[in-house]
This record gives structure tokens, sequence and C-alpha cells, in this order.
């Protein structure tokens, strides 16, 4: 099972790719261990945090992110990372049909009580000038 999802901020555009693995995570081409300072890796992993299971996905996650700033590309790589999370367990549960809630409505819940920016694109952009014509 290959998942595809992309998340966004300003002018950032990330791409995240779920494959099944070992559970690895790799940054354009930057496996996450090598990732600096420890304060940005810690914001990349968030998503993992607040899913807080003990068990281990058996997922690598390739991120390609482009444009914006840095702060915005990492922004963008939660964002999409989290929604891949959302989608596995959506797929993974679909068989799971007397389940009440779906454990990926319950990570829908917890992402949007932490941060809504996990779920939700951030479509700002910068505002055209205005010109003012004096006469």
């Amino acid at each position: 099972m290959i998942i595809q999802c992309f998340g966004k901020k300003k002018n950032a555009i990330a791409i995240t790719t779920a494959k099944k693995g070992t559970g690895k995570i790799r940054i354009n081409g930057i496996p996450i261990n090598l990732i600096h300072p420890i304060v940005i890796k810690n914001k990349i992993l968030e998503p993992f945090f607040i899913l807080g299971s003990n068990e281990r996905l058996n997922l690598n996650f390739d991120i390609f992110s482009k444009g914006g700033g840095k702060v915005s590309q990492i922004y963008a790589i939660r964002q999409s990372l989290s929604k891949c999370l959302v989608y596995y367990y959506y797929k993974c549960n679909m068989e799971k049909i007397d389940v009440s809630i779906s454990k990926s409505n319950l990570l829908k819940i917890k992402y949007l009580t932490y941060d809504k920016k996990l779920l939700i694109s951030d479509v700002s952009s910068i505002e055209p000038k205005k010109y003012s014509f004096k006469f």
C-alpha cells in the first residue's frame, strides 16, 4: 500500500509518500536522525507524539518539500505527515466495521484539538500592494 499526501503553508509545499517498510523517515533524502537542532526535529515529529501509541508503524515516510522559508516548510511537513497518518488508520480500519469510533476519527479529533493547522491548509499569502493615485 502506498499513501501520498501533501501539506501547504504559504508558498511551501510538502509531499509525503508512505510505503511499507521499517519505520524510517527521510526529508529530501536526509534521514530524520541527522536533522538539527532538536527543536526542529521535535516539531516535525509532533504528529507521532500526539499519536501516542507504543506500537511501531511499519511505514517508511519519504518527504519532499520545496518553496517558502524553512519554518513554512516545517509546518507543511508536519501537516502532510498528520494527513498521511489519518489516512493510513482510515485504510487499516476499513475491514473493522463494528468499531463505534474508528482510530482515524479519534486521531482527527486529537489533531484538531491540539493544533488546527495539522489537518487544515493555510491559504495565507502576501497581499498585493495598493497603489494610490494622487492628482
